[in-house]
């Protein structure tokens, strides 16, 4: 499904379901939920359930197939972070960057809480960590309220990013959604700080075509969208040392987050979620 598609449905929760549903068609795991002695939630009956499993006694009320489902909670903790710097709200074709990737880990969530997992949001703002939802019961469905309030502003500027909430050293996956542009090395201490060989690190690098192939011409007024400083300046003059620059940067980062349990996955605004969520899926678990 598109991403301008998903945009449209305006509901997060629909959109992290579709998409989710879609990878699963192409990725088959066993779902750590299913017949068990704590009671979790309702869902519609489906084809290949059990009979034995709906609520006859609801049915009785409501005239709908539901079925009880309970779980075994599960060992793996995904913390979930968002970028709320001001570059965020850069966007293309009508898709921003900070929309994406709050589809991106909506549909993650969703997925998450099919597995049973515990999950937590935070959020990266003016050189703080901010926790939005801590791991807990109903966190599935705080992260989709507090991804649909979230906006960016601001800088994210922190010489030394060493975070309390990211000392511990269980066994757990974190998923970062940004651009990953830096004014000097903040994203790459960031993760050197909190690389460690019990957790999985996940960065998705959201960038838009524009942004890397820069194929623009005429004048324009350039905007930094997280200080608002503007300049104007001729395209073609700037084009191939900005291509040059941008290149540069992006293998140096590439070749420094070379660390253990550290995988780089760089997208464009223009690639359908699904499919990024798969072939990640297919190289690394999350």
């Amino acid at each position: 499904m598109l991403t301008t598609e998903l945009i449209k449905l305006n509901n997060l929760q629909l959109a992290g379901r579709l998409v989710s549903e879609e990878v699963m068609l192409g990725i088959h795991g066993s779902k750590r939920s299913g017949i068990g002695t704590e009671f979790e939630q309702y869902r519609h009956y489906e084809p290949g359930d059990d009979p034995k499993r709906i609520d006859w006694k609801l049915y009785a009320r409501t005239q709908k197939h539901l079925v009880r489902e309970s779980s075994t909670e599960s060992n793996l903790h995904i913390r979930f972070v968002l970028d709320l710097s001001g570059s965020m709200n850069y966007q293309e074709k009508s898709v921003s960057r900070l929309h994406y990737c709050k589809l991106l880990l909506a549909s993650l969530a969703y997925l998450g809480y099919r597995q049973s997992d515990q999950m937590s949001l935070y959020a990266l703002q003016n050189g703080n960590l901010q926790t939005l939802v801590p791991a807990g019961k109903q966190s599935f469905q705080r992260i989709l309220y507090s991804l649909e309030k979230a906006e960016a502003s601001g800088p994210w500027k922190n010489s030394n990013p060493k975070f309390p909430e990211f000392q511990q050293k269980q066994k757990e996956v974190i998923v970062f959604a940004s651009d990953f542009l830096q004014a000097s090395d903040e994203w790459l201490k960031l993760i050197q700080n909190i690389a460690n060989p019990r957790r999985d690190i996940v960065i998705f690098q959201v960038l838009g075509e524009e942004e890397v192939n820069f194929d623009l011409k005429g004048f324009y007024r350039f905007r930094d969208l997280e200080t608002q400083q503007e300049i104007e300046l001729q395209a073609e003059a700037i084009k191939e040392e900005f291509k040059t620059a941008s290149l540069a940067y992006l293998k140096n980062l590439e070749e420094a987050l070379r660390i253990p349990n550290v995988n780089l996955i760089r997208i464009t605004l223009n690639e359908p979620i699904a499919r990024v969520i798969t072939e990640s899926l297919k190289k690394r678990k999350l």
